[in-house]
């Protein structure tokens, strides 16, 4: 795909003209899913299912191995630490062998890893055990972001595509919403019978998707068929980070995710208990608002953002990013009241709001930038990218918050958002405007 275009056309940088969104049927709910090709359906059905288990599990992994399992606390931490570092380690050859084998087969070992994990887990009563489990784990999420959005890139394309990946995004944060909150009721550390039955859950809701996989789907996003236009250089790492366009958009997921996701489980919690003064209830209360949000307003907000280019729909991630990190930061001068409460709140409201922006975004660049031959390294290198943010992302808040450095925390953040919209200023200089989400039909 080429990286410039010679006569400028409606909605590229160069015209400075932005071609206007276009209504049309597939911008409502039924309309999508009519436009959506039969695997499409398949594939975001099993979605909301197969995110519930691990919405179960997720917010009590560390409670169930610390006063279930009588890990200590500082163990458990390692071994949630591992999960991240086993994801990175994995990544780039599920890059590789995903443009060898095709999307399917891979994300269907993805998923076996995490049925296994999650059973694995339910059993485990020691740390050798434990460690199996979390390596399972670390394994599926490292399969999982590159080779399921290159084979949801190899199912649909254009203005689909952007809504795919932001209607995708809401479901699976409606399935770990609802699954947090049923096994909220359901657990109970006095009762390890509890926690075994969530993980069991949990590796039932996987094998839906691979059901499906392995039936309806067990045709599509396979091998690649060779190509004449394959790339004579190859298709390495080094080759795609090579390309402009890549290195901005990597650079830009890294400090996004440093800045935003990255801090969600370090950095928010320790800044809204350590400084904004704020209860567990009104932490976990911002929790849901966040998962609300997202799941009440990303099909508005895909309608809203329509025809518009990507790179300036990210510039409104910035802006409220920057509302909420620095409303965030305002809580620490009224600690402990009520008002400190409504603001931290608020914060998640906004950032909500902001992942809505990001996930029709960056994923559909990637994937735009990519051919079917080397979709699943360009996923990897976006992947890589954004783990390297979020593991970076609690060690720099955990640093500064220590040392009770909140004003310096906020700040960075702040910086770092600037940074991340030159940067996507940058990227709209080195993309053609179909790349960019306008001239798309």
């Amino acid at each position: 795909m080429s990286e410039s275009v010679e006569v400028p056309q409606p909605g590229s940088p160069a015209s400075g003209v932005e071609e206007p969104p276009v209504a049309d049927e597939h911008l409502t709910a039924r309309g999508f899913w009519a436009a959506l090709p039969p695997a499409g359906r398949w594939l975001l059905s099993t979605t909301a299912v197969s995110t519930l288990g691990r919405g179960m599990t997720l917010p009590f992994t560390v409670i169930y191995m610390h006063e279930v399992r009588g890990v200590p606390l500082d163990v458990a931490g390692l071994l949630m630490g591992l999960i991240a570092v086993v994801a990175l380690v994995v990544t780039a050859p599920v890059g590789v062998l995903t443009d060898r084998l095709g999307a399917r087969p891979v994300v269907v070992a993805g998923l076996a890893a995490q049925v296994l994990g999650a059973v694995v887990m339910a059993f485990a009563t020691t740390v050798p055990a434990l460690a199996v489990a979390v390596t399972l784990l670390g394994i599926s999420f490292g399969i999982g972001w590159p080779a399921f959005n290159a084979m949801i890139a190899s199912l649909v394309e254009g203005r689909l595509r952007t809504q795919y990946f932001g209607i995708n995004f809401a479901l699976v944060n409606l399935g770990i919403g609802i699954g947090g909150v049923v096994s909220g009721f359901l657990t109970d550390v006095a009762r390890p019978g509890t926690f075994t039955a969530i993980f069991l859950v949990d590796a039932a809701c996987v094998l839906v998707p691979v059901a499906v996989l392995l039936g309806p789907l067990r045709h599509v996003a396979g091998r690649p068929l060779p190509a004449d236009d394959a790339p004579s250089g190859g298709s390495g790492y080094l080759r795609i980070l090579r390309r402009p366009a890549v290195l901005w958009i990597t650079a830009l997921t890294f400090i996004s995710s440093f800045v935003g996701y990255g801090q969600m489980e370090a950095g928010f919690p320790a800044f809204a208990r350590q400084v904004s003064e704020v209860s567990t209830r009104t932490i976990g209360l911002a929790f849901a608002a966040n998962t609300a949000v997202i799941v009440l307003m990303q099909f508005l907000v895909l309608r809203r953002i329509d025809g518009h280019r990507r790179t300036r729909v990210f510039l409104g991630l910035v802006a409220l990013w920057v509302l909420a990190w620095s409303l965030l930061g305002a809580t620490g001068l009224v600690a402990g009241t009520v008002a400190a409460a409504v603001g931290v709140v608020v914060f998640h409201v906004f950032f909500g709001l902001g992942e809505t922006l990001l996930q029709p975004t960056v994923p559909a660049i990637v994937n735009d930038l990519a051919s079917d031959h080397d979709r699943g390294r360009y996923n990897a290198a976006s992947a890589m990218a954004f783990q390297l943010g979020a593991v970076a992302a609690p060690v720099a808040a955990g640093w500064l918050l220590d040392r009770r450095l909140g004003g310096v925390f906020v700040t960075t953040l702040l910086v770092g958002l600037v940074v991340v919209a030159a940067l996507a200023l940058a990227l709209e200089r080195e993309i053609t405007p179909e790349v960019n989400g306008v001239g798309t039909r």
